[in-house]
């Protein structure tokens, strides 16, 4: 655990650097809708020819010639649509990309939805989205609804609070506290299971949880330590306290059931550390700090 937080600590870093040259402001959530992206980011080399069978939802974007693929708009660092350029910027996008160009599916040929957290399932089970690739973390809980490639990433759930506060210094503070995190979200879920004496509060995007932190609605905004930073660097006021108090592992979440898409994208991740490299250092690591690629989880 020691070495994990020892390695979290410099991507995080990462992305406060990152959000920093990305954002100005990060309030206001995202919309509701999708449209390919426009983002400067990595080349990418399309899939001329693409060796899968038996995937029903890799049929349906071939057939199709696009795909759908579920992200967060709101979170600096990650996964962000600027509202006055229509450009999306972050990690996750570019291993959106990524997954889709080894499909065989150009850039301009990805619809971006923005899907909020407590619709994530959903919508993978409904065929929504082909794919899910925003913050989603993997647990038990979910692969009995859906599937996971990856992780792609490692971080851990963090707190948010003002400046001003000296009351909250760590997840022992939080009692009699408002904490707010998305609905449907890990955070969420741990703050109702472990800190029964916390008042939780939710909302469908993060940011509105930091508009509510700001004016004094709530005491602290809770997600995982990466996503806290980046909001904290791009907004007056605010700090992250304390240490990482759980461990997260992002995924590529998929239809349940779709085994062969599954294998084919952990093969595309675990083949492709100079690629995740080049997207972390375009991406996250732009502050000079490197991270190493997590193993695969080949479930």
């Amino acid at each position: 655990m020691k070495n994990f937080f020892s390695r979290k600590s410099l991507s995080v870093a990462a992305i406060v650097a990152a959000a920093g040259l990305a954002l100005s402001g990060c309030g206001g959530g995202g919309t509701a809708g999708g449209g390919s992206s426009d983002a400067a980011g990595p080349a990418f080399d399309v899939a001329k020819t693409v060796a899968l069978t038996g995937s029903p939802t890799y049929d349906k974007v071939k057939s199709a010639g696009a795909i759908r693929i579920g992200v967060k708009e709101d979170q600096p660092g990650l996964g962000y649509l600027d509202a006055a350029t229509g450009e999306r910027t972050g990690f996750d996008i570019e291993i959106a990309t990524w997954m889709a160009a080894s499909l065989g599916i150009a850039k301009d040929k990805i619809q971006f939805k923005a899907i909020p957290s407590a619709n994530r399932e959903t919508a993978l089970a409904n065929g929504d989205v082909d794919l899910y690739v925003g913050t989603y973390s993997i647990t038990d809980k979910r692969k009995k609804i859906v599937d996971f490639a990856g992780p792609y990433f490692i971080t851990g759930q963090g707190l948010l609070v003002q400046k001003a506060n000296t009351t909250i210094n760590s997840e022992k503070d939080l009692d009699g506290k408002k904490v707010c995190s998305a609905t449907g979200s890990t955070p969420i879920q741990n703050i109702r299971q472990n800190f029964p004496k916390a008042i939780p509060v939710e909302f469908d995007l993060y940011s509105k949880c930091v508009e509510n932190l700001k004016n004094g609605s709530v005491d602290a905004v809770t997600t995982d330590q990466a996503i806290l930073l980046g909001f904290a660097s791009s907004q007056d006021g605010l700090k992250v306290v304390g240490q990482p108090f759980t461990v997260e592992k992002y995924g590529v979440g998929l239809a349940k059931g779709d085994t062969a898409l599954r294998t084919f994208l952990n093969k595309t991740l675990t083949d492709g550390g100079a690629t995740w490299t080049k997207i972390y250092k375009d991406t996250l690591g732009k502050s000079g700090t490197t991270v190493e690629q997590p193993k695969v989880d080949q479930y």
